[in-house]
């Protein structure tokens, strides 16, 4: 659903930058109550799978494609604020590195696939948690659900936004009708994704799943090829086992994306996406622009001079989950940095208050 530049005009291209500005912020701020050494890492992995992911596009109806959105996947996994952090750093990897999505249409992609997208699924995932049973269980289905939605929640939101400033003249029903349908199967693509993955860790590492935080099950471990009862965090026998078990989940999931990226993408739907689709059926594409970034050496997932298609596209998405592993790590590092500096520096002033009593 990458928006290229073209579709919506520069007023409504501004006002969804300066939205997408202002929910990063938001972002980068709440998710440093979501992060820390531990989980900073794998938000950095989230995203780094999510872009590999995307790179799969599934056939839904005859000639159209779709892909993972990747908005609840994030949230589950690491968090709302997070959630929309991991997604902008692929889109603003998608769109310098890969031309992919137009760079006037960030803030129309971001606010649509990352905001929208994570909002909505994390209001109605926690709302189901808590009306459900609470088990893992629970937490795969409310993700399936979460998933669904968020697909057709991101395809109105990119209808309201045509609706207000579409370059073209085409009825508003048609885009509703075209956009809402193809979605919604899409959609189905994306729940299934979505809960074979969260179900995956919280098999593992249930401890690392923000959504699934508080659950009365108690916390397993895998040692030794065995599922075993975590000791408290605290105890000084549970630390080692949970860095091994942490490092392992990194290690399986950047080999998991990089294959996904590098080989499994080269079988992937070469039909249009859903949004593509939409816009050559009703012709929203007649003002399209092209990108920005075209000349990159990157463009279109293929690497430049490298005649094999097999080759180029596999390097090509190998680059891709390697810059967005290292640029997201880096943010998410940054951010826990900064939660654990706030932290240590109020701990400094109340032990100062408390001494001058």
């Amino acid at each position: 659903m990458h928006v290229p530049d073209g579709f919506i005009d520069l007023p409504v291209s501004a006002a969804t930058g300066a939205v997408a500005v202002g929910a990063v912020a938001v972002s980068l701020r709440g998710a440093r109550r979501e992060l820390d050494e531990r989980t900073a890492p794998l938000a950095g992995l989230v995203a780094a799978f999510i872009f590999a992911v995307q790179m799969l596009n599934f056939p839904v109806a005859a000639g159209t494609s779709g892909h993972l959105l990747g908005g609840a996947l994030a949230a589950i996994l690491v968090g709302p604020y997070t959630g929309v952090l991991c997604i902008s750093v692929v889109l603003l990897m998608q769109g310098i590195l890969f031309a992919d999505g137009g760079l006037t249409a960030l803030g129309v992609n971001i606010t649509d696939m990352a905001v929208v997208t994570t909002v909505v699924s994390y209001a109605l995932f926690r709302g189901l948690v808590r009306i459900l049973p609470r088990t893992r269980r629970s937490v795969t289905v409310s993700s399936f659900a979460a998933a669904l939605v968020s697909v057709p929640a991101a395809a109105l939101a990119f209808t309201f936004f045509y609706a207000v400033g579409g370059t073209t003249d085409i009825p508003i029903g048609k885009v509703l009708t075209g956009m809402a349908g193809v979605h919604l199967l899409i959609g189905i693509g994306e729940a299934t994704i979505t809960a074979l993955t969260v179900g995956a860790v919280i098999a593992v590492r249930p401890d690392l799943v923000h959504g699934a935080r508080g659950l009365s099950a108690p916390l397993k471990l895998r040692v030794g090829g065995e599922l075993v009862d975590a000791a408290p965090e605290s105890s000084p026998v549970a630390a080692p086992a949970a860095a091994r078990s942490s490092r392992t989940v990194w290690a399986t999931g950047l080999v998991t994306a990089l294959v996904l990226a590098g080989f499994v993408s080269f079988y992937a739907s070469a039909d249009p996406d859903g949004l593509e689709k939409v816009a050559a059926d009703q012709g929203i594409d007649k003002k399209t622009e092209p990108h920005h970034n075209a000349d990159s050496p990157l463009a279109d997932y293929g690497v430049e001079d490298i005649s094999d298609a097999r080759v180029s596209g596999g390097l090509a998405g190998a680059i891709g989950v390697g810059a967005t592993v290292a640029v997201g790590s880096g943010v998410f590092w940054a951010v826990s940095r900064r939660r654990t500096a706030t932290a240590a520096a109020s701990g400094s002033a109340s032990r100062s208050a408390g001494g001058r009593v």
